[in-house]
């Protein structure tokens, strides 16, 4: 029997993609969680094989939560649901330590069938997200601008992201880079939407894992 914790926070989703996987011999929904700062506690509680994991969701987002299922529970498999199929989502959460990804919309027979080689150990991933992974690893290899950690962010936001890296304010990089505070304001919007981080120190450790905001450090 396969035990799958769901990581949600849109009850309607929920409750039908339960119902699909009740349908399942195999497959056991032991909880539904609609917080990801509750995901890890829930998981070391209920030890379950495998977290269907949703990407945007209050408290901690889909990312964090499976880096740190990762590192508490290397046996519990997380395989991402989400609407979310731009490369940097999901690069980030192949980074992370996801074993498969498919975007919302995969209908009930294909979600219950990567459940199962997930849990298999094997890795999954949707059409149109295989296309993205692709993309990403042929751009590196080609050391373009696809190679970037970041693809998602346009020219403007990794700017902005290199400067919140160094610890400045928003008025700060308004000045640095001759812009008005609300168009600095869209730019960090934009940046934790594609980031997928809730506030300035996530975005800070994400942007600072990768290389950003050295001038920060000496």
């Amino acid at each position: 029997m396969i035990r799958v914790l769901i990581a949600d926070d849109h009850p309607v989703f929920r409750a039908g993609l339960t119902a699909v996987l009740d349908d399942a011999p195999d497959i056991e929904v032991v909880a539904e969680v609609d917080n990801g700062a509750d995901i890890l506690d829930l998981a070391m509680s209920l030890q379950p094989d495998l977290v269907l994991m949703d990407l945007h969701m209050p408290g901690v987002n889909g990312v964090e939560a499976t880096r740190q299922l990762a590192g508490a529970l290397p046996g519990v498999a997380v395989l991402v649901l989400t609407m979310f199929d731009d490369d940097e989502s999901v690069v980030a959460a192949l980074r992370a330590g996801a074993r498969g990804y498919l975007v919302k919309g995969a209908g009930g027979d294909r979600i219950v069938g990567a459940i199962r080689a997930v849990a298999a150990s094997e890795a999954v991933f949707g059409a149109d997200v295989a296309v993205g992974v692709l993309r990403v690893l042929a751009a590196g290899r080609r050391g373009d601008r696809g190679s970037h950690p970041f693809p998602a962010l346009t020219d403007r936001e990794r700017e902005v992201l290199d400067l919140i890296a160094e610890g400045k304010s928003n008025s700060d990089i308004a000045r640095r880079l001759t812009l008005s505070d609300k168009t600095v304001r869209n730019h960090v919007s934009n940046i934790f939407a594609k980031l997928q981080v809730t506030d300035r120190a996530q975005a800070i450790v994400r942007a600072r894992q990768v290389g950003l905001g050295l001038n920060a450090r000496g």
